[in-house]
């Protein structure tokens, strides 16, 4: 088996993140940077996100687990204490794949140039460069509705619980193939009028964003922030791209849940 090991980049990550290369070549595994069968995220869920973008072209054939050196993570379930156990399962158990849904966001131009195609494991957002974010959307090809505010948020399941959160949007299951879109801070008036609640789109649903009466945009893929000028729309569905998770052991969305955002308060 092939691995490669991503580090957050800190003291203690790339501590960590240089014994278990040593531990796992022992084991006689072979490090391979370019065509990894397994990558090793070392740090937090910012560090499996570089990992995740960085082998995007290899997704049916890459597998990721997580080894969190700060915070529990959602996508990081390892523990530095647990190093030893992780390295030996590893090399010798046959490990679980799990499969995460996808966010594809497709940029089209007004200048009939090359669309732009970009995949998200937690989320998508839309901003205009200055002003009120003004764009019509549509759902499966039909006019749902025109908004006005801040921007929008598409995110993934896996990702229902980043910044979808913050904006009162649900936590959906990864297990469930959906996307959700949450508004930011939208206008809601006698004159303007949007939905004002999170959507949540099956995998055979497609969501349409076209500006009104800008074109030029700030849009976020996860932790990548660029420009896009003279975008003519931008589209959002679920892929056919998955994510693959190694799991050696059970690692229950719910408890992730629960253990990050309500189990102080037992």
């Amino acid at each position: 088996m092939k691995f490669a090991i991503t580090s957050k980049g800190d003291q203690k990550s790339n501590t960590l993140m240089h014994r278990m290369r040593t531990y796992l070549q022992d084991f006689e595994l072979e490090y391979d940077e370019d065509q990894p069968d397994i990558v090793i995220s070392v740090g937090g869920d910012g560090t499996l996100l570089y990992a995740f973008h960085r082998y995007s072209s290899r997704l049916d054939k890459t597998s990721f687990v997580g080894v969190h050196t700060g915070h529990l993570g959602f996508y990081a379930d390892w523990t530095p204490d647990e190093i030893e156990k992780l390295v030996i399962a590893i090399a010798k158990t046959p490990y679980q794949v799990v499969e995460y849904p996808l966010l594809e966001v497709l940029i089209r131009y007004r200048h009939g140039g090359k669309e732009a195609r970009y995949l998200a494991l937690n989320e998508s957002t839309v901003k205009s460069i200055e002003g009120t974010t003004v764009m019509d959307l549509e759902i499966r090809g039909d006019h749902f509705e025109r908004f006005r505010g801040d921007g929008l948020c598409v995110s993934t399941p896996s990702g229902s619980t980043a910044y979808n959160k913050a904006l009162g949007g649900a936590i959906i299951h990864p297990s469930i193939p959906a996307i959700q879109v949450a508004e930011m801070a939208s206008l809601n008036n006698r004159v303007f009028r949007t939905v004002g609640s999170p959507l949540i789109l099956p995998a055979h649903h497609t969501c349409m964003l076209k500006p009104v009466n800008r074109s030029d945009f700030q849009v976020t893929v996860d932790h990548l922030t660029m420009l896009h000028n003279d975008v003519k729309s931008i589209q959002f569905r679920v892929p056919e791209e998955k994510i693959r998770f190694a799991r050696f052991r059970p690692f229950p969305f719910w408890k992730r849940v629960h253990d990050s955002f309500i189990s102080d308060s037992d």
